[in-house]
């Protein structure tokens, strides 16, 4: 979608990595959260989608939003700010197929490369041995979130059902 139609991916999750590198106080609030396996509070990553959003490369090319609004409260943030949404895309994947995806996925420090240890296994040796789980990939840190993506997944759907794709992801 990206090299597509040429918008900017706004992940919520490498945002919020980057403001914990940064140890600003929203990374420092969020990497408690996170490393705990808690969703981040709306309000933090609302600013921080908020923020983002404001860049005029927004205004040049446009936007796919990544991980976000997951909440209804994110939705309203959204709506209130004036952000017109063309079109929500969800990506059907069951809990099982999920679970292995992130449980398996390891990220190289060194060069950004992202691996996963079935079906893309980092090369033996020097990036096997320095590849790294991130503290939010365990299976019960990811039994959490789950359980509050999908308490909040109808009413994201109302919200946008008149915008929504569904994807067998």
């Amino acid at each position: 979608i990206v090299i597509e139609y040429d918008v900017v991916h706004l992940s919520t999750g490498d945002m919020l990595r980057e403001a914990v590198a940064s140890g600003s106080e929203v990374g420092k609030k969020a990497k408690v959260l996170m490393e705990s396996g808690q969703l981040v509070d709306d309000e933090v990553i609302i600013g921080v989608v908020e923020e983002r959003l404001a860049s005029p490369e927004i205004d040049d090319r446009g936007f796919l939003l990544d991980g976000f609004p997951r909440t209804p409260a994110q939705a309203e943030a959204l709506a209130d700010a004036g952000v017109e949404v063309d079109i929500f895309v969800l990506l059907n994947v069951p809990d099982d197929v999920l679970i292995d995806r992130v449980t398996g996925r390891r990220l190289d420090p060194v060069t950004g490369e992202i691996y996963h240890m079935t079906t893309k296994p980092p090369p033996a040796g020097e990036i096997a041995d320095r590849v790294t789980q991130r503290a939010d990939d365990t299976p019960e840190k990811l039994s959490d979130r789950l359980k509050s993506y999908h308490a909040n997944l109808g009413s994201i759907k109302d919200f946008y059902a008149d915008r929504l794709v569904e994807i067998d992801g």
